[in-house]
Formats: C-alpha cells, structure tokens, sequence
C-alpha cells in the first residue's frame, strides 16, 4: 500500500490585509479537510521580506506555490472558491 503524499505549501501574503487574512483562512480550512496533517505551510510576508518575493518571481499577492508534490503550481487569489483551487492545485483526487 503506497503511502499518501505529503504537500508543501508557500503562500506570499502582504502583511495583514483582507486579502491576505482570507488566502491564509482559507488555506489552512482546505488543508485541514482535504490533507489530513499530510501538508506544511509556509508563509512569507512579502512586506517584510520583499527581496525573497523578487527572487521567487512573486508579483502579486496572495499567491499560493504548491512546491511539493511535483510539479510546481501557482494559484492567485483568495482561495475562496474550494472545487476550482483542488482542482488548481491538483488536490481533487487525493484521497
């Protein structure tokens, strides 16, 4: 029996804004129905650290990198809409 993958999150976020606080609300309710303690999160304040943004090529916030499992994906936005960011960051078929 193959073990379930275990994801890496990064989200970008601008201090406290609403859009942000929402992005990180949402995120950690996605991750706690649908990953079961099988993810970590990191999150990077763009406004403290705007040179790592730079470098990660981070234009906008919030921005969500899923860095493991490969591939690599990005979703902009809240993450409000639960089917569309599964299905984004191909979560809709884990178990």
């Amino acid at each position: 029996m193959s073990q379930a993958p275990v994801f890496k999150f990064r989200l970008y976020v601008a201090g406290d804004t609403q859009n942000s606080v929402q992005a990180t609300a949402n995120l950690l309710a996605l991750c706690n129905t649908h990953l079961n303690k099988r993810h970590t999160i990191e999150i990077v304040d763009v406004l403290k650290d705007p040179k790592r943004a730079l470098a990660d090529g981070i234009l906008m916030t919030p921005t969500l990198v899923r860095l493991r499992p490969a591939p690599v994906r990005k979703i902009v936005g809240t993450l409000a809409q639960t089917r569309p960011v599964l299905m984004a960051l191909g979560l809709e078929a884990v178990p």
